[in-house]
């Protein structure tokens, strides 16, 4: 059984994702949906209601880029990206060209976005973010990151065209091992981001 029968989608889904055999047009892709608000509640949405829906935050959109990553072979990756109280983790889609870590984001704001596959491991790509995660004020919230995690480790049915939300996924990321950014250091002196780094920070796609 090949993974396009496995992953059990629609004509349509299959037309998609058929479309997305790169993570330049996967990222594309989730470039063209609007960013989801969860006006009506949080919500943890499987890429089979992605693709209903039109609509992701970011988690949704590393579990879509994995998804259609799958679809053409790759291993479903994400890489959770943890801060203090008060800001928000952060989720992507990784994806290797050769040797090298790259990844796929979705993001509403003018950082946090896609990288390159130009890093050797994935803590070296988990810290080209560090200096762009600050809250409004400056402070830098970054603090640490979780292994590459594998959504193999779920049948397909469970996560790529469910159609209940995926919070045991995000449970277990949540809980699975991270590094901390400062191994053996409690507190760290951090200078603030520019006032023009903050203001470029609130540039956002979707009002």
């Amino acid at each position: 059984m090949t993974i396009s029968e496995k992953l059990q989608l629609t004509s349509e889904e299959k037309r998609i994702f058929g479309k997305l055999n790169s993570p330049m047009k996967i990222q594309d892709y989730l470039e063209t949906i609007p960013i989801n608000f969860e006006k009506r509640g949080e919500t943890c949405m499987s890429p089979r209601l992605v693709v209903r829906g039109q609509k992701a935050h970011c988690f949704e959109g590393a579990l879509f880029a994995a998804a259609a990553l799958l679809f053409h072979g790759q291993n479903p990756l994400l890489l959770d990206l943890k801060t203090i109280d008060g800001d928000f983790d952060h989720v992507v889609a990784l994806f290797r060209k050769g040797k090298f870590w790259g990844s796929i984001s979705k993001t509403n704001h003018a950082v946090l976005r896609y990288r390159e596959p130009v890093y050797k491991s994935v803590r070296e790509l988990a810290m080209s973010f560090f200096h762009e995660y600050f809250l409004n004020n400056g402070k830098k919230t970054m603090r640490s990151f979780s292994n590459a995690f594998n959504l193999n480790r779920y049948q397909i049915k469970d996560w790529v065209i469910s159609e209940k939300p995926l919070w045991f996924i995000d449970k277990d990321l949540d809980i699975s091992p991270h590094h901390p950014i400062f191994p053996g250091r409690k507190t760290i002196e951090l200078r603030k981001a520019d006032p023009v780094e903050i203001r470029a920070g609130k540039l956002t796609t979707w009002s």
